[in-house]
């Protein structure tokens, strides 16, 4: 989305000594106390948590450092990305923050523990989403997968990203890039936040994972039998496959596969109609979708589900809505026509009061940049 995190500063590589690797760094969204932390011995911390996420991100560029050199700096961080609604704003300022520690090693000394020469800027974006991602399942125990901070650091104005995240690469999906005459108009995105956040999300992620798991246990051996199909994961079953083996899982396992085999057709899919403008076909793909997260992956929840049917009631002007997020509360995304904008956000809050008593906050987005550094 087109919502940052900002950090500003100055530092530098030093040599060891004492206090020689002193960092300072501060954040508006937290109340402006400065927090303090040695980068010679980087540990977890309990409070406040908000610093295990940059804490992390530091851990992952110290081993491009000489021996007997620290890193130093002070840093300033701000943003307008949405907290807490899972919109990725603790990938947004891991993302930021190691952009900043990249510019402090300078383009010789940073990532020179991967690569023994300088890469093109592509490769350096999936680095720094790895780095990133590793900093946040180790200091912040969070065990995210790699596309918030893939889309954070590769992101380009304009386009989605299909992220394959097997071989790790990624293709930049231009919206509208094959347009016709007929669909030449770029359709609004509007993001409605529903204001819940429900405390079961944090512990169904590594369950979701494990039963993906399962199944594709059952997939691999069932299928090996009859098929010369070779399953490392549920990207290579198809749903013949596992209607193959459907007596060998429980319905939950059944469910869960089913889901990601399903969801794995519908980016294929949408990859297309992107590029076509396509909307009506892309916003069929996104009510499919939500159905299935709803019904096979069971990680939406009530509030989401009204928002998504309100946005779905609307009228021609909406192509499509669902979930976003890890689910259990967080944010919708809608797609639909430019001029519809203004109705379709009094139509989500209305309806939102009524039905349930709550207030959404809605705003209106599009495909943003991601890292970059500017030159003041």
């Amino acid at each position: 989305i087109s919502y940052s995190t900002v950090c500003y500063g100055s530092g530098e590589v030093v040599s060891s000594g004492e206090e020689a690797g002193a960092c300072r760094i501060v954040s508006t969204n937290e109340g402006g106390t400065v927090f303090s932390f040695d980068s010679s011995n980087i540990e977890k911390v309990k409070e406040p948590k908000w610093a295990n996420y940059i804490l992390g991100v530091v851990a992952q560029y110290t081993a491009d450092l000489k021996q007997g050199e620290l890193l130093s700096f002070d840093l300033a961080i701000t943003g307008d990305v949405p907290l807490g609604s899972g919109l990725s704003s603790s990938a947004s300022l891991e993302v930021s923050v190691a952009r900043f520690l990249e510019c402090i090693l300078g383009d010789d000394t940073a990532f020179s523990s991967v690569w023994k020469w300088n890469e093109v800027d592509r490769k350096k974006a999936i680095e720094r989403a790895l780095r990133c991602r590793k900093a946040e399942n180790i200091y912040a125990d969070s065990p995210c997968g790699i596309m918030d901070q893939y889309v954070s650091s590769a992101g380009k104005k304009g386009c989605a990203l299909m992220i394959d995240c097997r071989s790790l690469d990624y293709q930049e999906v231009r919206m509208g890039e094959n347009s016709t005459e007929e669909n030449k108009e770029t359709p609004a995105v509007v993001v409605c936040n529903s204001n819940v956040s429900h405390s079961i999300a944090s512990g169904e992620y590594p369950i979701r994972v494990a039963q993906c798991q399962n199944a594709t246990s059952v997939l691999q051996s069932s299928v090996a039998i009859n098929d010369s199909t070779t399953i490392e994961s549920l990207r290579d079953a198809t749903i013949e496959h596992l209607a193959q083996c459907q007596n060998q899982m429980d319905d939950i396992t059944y469910k869960r596969a089913k889901h990601v085999i399903t969801e794995n057709d519908r980016v294929t899919q949408a990859v297309t109609a992107l590029q076509v403008g396509d909307w009506k076909k892309m916003g069929v793909l996104m009510n499919a979708s939500h159905e299935s997260l709803r019904d096979n992956f069971e990680v939406s929840c009530k509030e989401i589900d009204v928002l998504v049917e309100l946005a779905k009631s609307y009228g021609d002007g909406v192509y499509g809505s669902r979930i976003t997020g890890g689910g259990f509360g967080g944010c919708t995304v809608t797609l639909l026509r430019q001029k519809d904008v203004d109705g379709l956000i009094r139509h989500l809050k209305e309806g939102y009061k009524e039905k349930l008593g709550l207030d959404c906050s809605c705003f209106v987005t599009d495909a943003g940049d991601g890292s970059r550094v500017i030159q003041l």
